[in-house]
């Protein structure tokens, strides 16, 4: 396999999940409603908002994902793994002054 094949197949590797994704939260745990939706961008290596509040993070090229998430005075923090077009994970945070964690799920658009 030549340098730029190889390189070809690296940045593809790594626009495997580029795209919108629809994130379902549910509180598992804490004083919070369960079942917020927050969609985010993925791009590259990169995990941004796609409207709905300020999401930052990043993504390997196996799928790994972990962001950080605010909206107003809540902030949430979550891991997880993206594969083909769904992914899942936990999250855990501060949600209108309630400790609350649980899980997400998520799909492509």
């Amino acid at each position: 396999m030549t340098i730029s094949a190889q390189l070809v197949g690296f940045f593809a590797d790594l626009r495997a999940y580029d795209g919108v994704w629809n994130v379902v939260f549910a509180t598992e745990a804490g004083n919070c409603s369960s079942n917020n939706s927050v969609p985010f961008t993925v791009t590259g290596t990169r995990v941004s908002s796609a409207g709905g509040g300020k999401v930052t993070g990043g993504i390997t090229r196996g799928g790994a994902v972990s962001v950080q998430i605010s909206v107003g005075a809540s902030k949430a923090s979550g891991r997880g793994r993206l594969s083909g077009n769904a992914g899942a994970g936990r999250w855990t945070g501060i949600i209108t002054g309630d400790q609350c964690s649980g899980t997400w799920q998520a799909t492509r658009s």
